[in-house]
């Protein structure tokens, strides 16, 4: 395999992570996602866009993190981060590319100084990274989803001390 490197994308980037999403999810609504979230400055953050790129410098994998609210009974609102959408095209699958997305960009979230992030994601794959269900801190989905998918990660010591209520996405996850 070629050697890879991992970068905040850039605009040139764009088709690149557009179509490795497609690719990945035989589909497009999470491409048209991304480029959907990208065009939203209330939630987008260019540092947690990141892509995996090959020699050629061709985008083989892309993982992206956005803001969202968990809504508290007091309506009060708590910042978190969405870990969504992730992607490695099918040929690069299985070979670790997405762990690295992954580590990297909670590792770059920790140092933008954000205590948590949630994922809806298969529930044998998100745990190896250290995330568990979010019902541990009475954190629920919005969307109707299983509870053992919908899982959340402190990112810092006690960063969800205290934080339960609704998780409130970007409106451009309502379309997916």
């Amino acid at each position: 395999m070629n050697n890879l490197f991992f970068r905040q994308e850039t605009n040139k980037d764009f088709e690149g992570v557009f179509e490795t999403h497609q690719l990945a999810f035989e589909q497009d609504k999470e491409a048209r996602l991304v480029n959907a979230l990208r065009n939203n400055l209330d939630v987008f953050i260019p540092e947690l866009s990141i892509a995996a790129t090959d020699n050629d410098n061709k985008v083989v994998g892309h993982i992206l993190f956005t803001k969202i609210k968990v809504v508290q009974v007091n309506q009060s609102e708590i910042e978190s981060l969405a870990l969504a959408p992730l992607a490695i095209r099918p040929e690069f699958q299985n070979k670790g590319i997405g762990g690295q997305l992954i580590h990297l960009g909670l590792e770059k979230a920790k140092e933008l100084n954000y205590r948590s992030v949630i994922v809806l994601g298969h529930k044998q794959y998100y745990p190896k990274f250290g995330f568990v269900p979010a019902n541990k801190w009475n954190i629920i989905s919005s969307y109707d989803v299983p509870s053992s998918h919908f899982m959340a990660i402190e990112l810092v010591k006690e960063g969800l001390r205290n934080v339960s209520g609704l998780v409130k996405y970007a409106r451009e996850f309502d379309d997916l």
